[in-house]
């Protein structure tokens, strides 16, 4: 799916970013989004919280984020959930 991973910077952190060329659309790393706006501890923990308390964002997370092959932090490709811009909304909306 995509070629090519980025990575900006955003208040000091690192955001994985990737952009598809057939789509012409940039796919953003959920876990990335999430360590940047709520400077969580645990990532995973909190999304796996966050998709408790939302019954409804938990049954829509395939539809929402999309698996997408990135760089890992330890240099290896591997599937992340990743979301557009306009997908963060569903992603991050508090129950």
């Amino acid at each position: 799916m995509a070629d090519k991973t980025l990575i900006k910077l955003f208040d000091g952190k690192q955001v994985r970013i990737v952009w598809n060329e057939k789509e012409e659309k940039y796919y953003f790393a959920v876990a990335d989004v999430v360590q940047v706006l709520t400077d969580s501890e645990d990532v995973k923990q909190y999304i796996k919280k966050m998709r408790a308390r939302d019954p409804e964002l938990n049954s829509n997370w395939g539809t929402i984020c999309t698996p997408v092959e990135m760089l890992a932090p330890d240099g290896k490709h591997r599937v992340w959930h990743t979301a557009r811009c306009r997908r963060y909304d569903r992603c991050l909306r508090r129950p």
